[in-house]
């Protein structure tokens, strides 16, 4: 990541985008901006972008939309900005790639301070492993703690950076029973104050991809009234 990380603001409300500029220019961040769904996808492709502040509902693509092209190739932590209120429209962005998400109205303060998490995450969690060698091994799953790449066997494995984290994560702690409070904390590095479905949902998502019948997991299990157990 670069000393003056650059931060793609994608709302298509002007408003909206002039309120955090203001707050973002003054800790420094280079900014970029989008109006729609598909002029994300442009600056993603032609401009290297740190971090993603991306509305839900936009014209041309949605968020969603724009969330599940950008996932195929680009790993910048997102923080998506909606409207919605609904546990499951919420849980859908996060199943999609988003690392997290704001609901509207938002006080720009806290924005920022999500911004900050965000970044400081990345970055450190990309440096701890830069600083390690080799690869982290269970069963029939490897991650290369460099590249960032999972493979099960023989076959390569796609997962979003906070999928990747999470596993990762299990994988240096196996056999061992952790809280969802545990994998917040370790994972988004902030306190686990009263923590959603977030946690949960990207287990979901992961079982997905690394289990032959996600309904019955043999990697990551449930420990009932617990936590979870690689």
């Amino acid at each position: 990541m670069r000393s003056q990380p650059t931060i793609l603001i994608a709302d298509d409300d002007e408003a909206i985008r002039e309120l955090l500029a203001i707050y973002l220019k003054n800790e420094g961040y280079l900014l970029r901006f989008a109006k729609t769904g598909q002029e994300v996808l442009d600056v993603v492709a032609h401009e290297p972008i740190d971090l993603l502040i991306l509305d839900w509902m936009m014209p041309v693509m949605d968020g969603i939309s724009a969330c599940i092209e950008i996932r195929k190739t680009q790993f910048m932590p997102i923080l998506m900005l909606t409207a919605k209120t609904s546990d499951l429209d919420l849980m859908q962005g996060i199943s999609v790639g988003a690392d997290d998400y704001m609901k509207k109205p938002f006080n720009p303060l806290e924005v920022t301070l999500r911004v900050k998490s965000l970044l400081r995450r990345y970055r450190d969690y990309g440096a701890h492993q830069a600083s390690q060698s080799g690869k982290l091994m269970f069963q029939e799953l490897t991650l290369d703690v460099q590249t960032r790449q999972c493979q099960k066997g023989e076959t390569l494995i796609r997962l979003t950076p906070k999928e990747f984290d999470i596993l990762a994560y299990f994988m240096r702690h196996p056999n061992q029973v952790l809280t969802v409070e545990q994998i917040y904390e370790a994972v988004w590095g902030e306190d686990a104050f009263e923590v959603d479905n977030t946690v949960m949902v990207h287990i979901t998502k992961i079982r997905e991809k690394i289990e032959d019948t996600p309904r019955k997991p043999s990697f990551i299990k449930t420990i009932w009234g617990v936590g979870y157990r690689l």
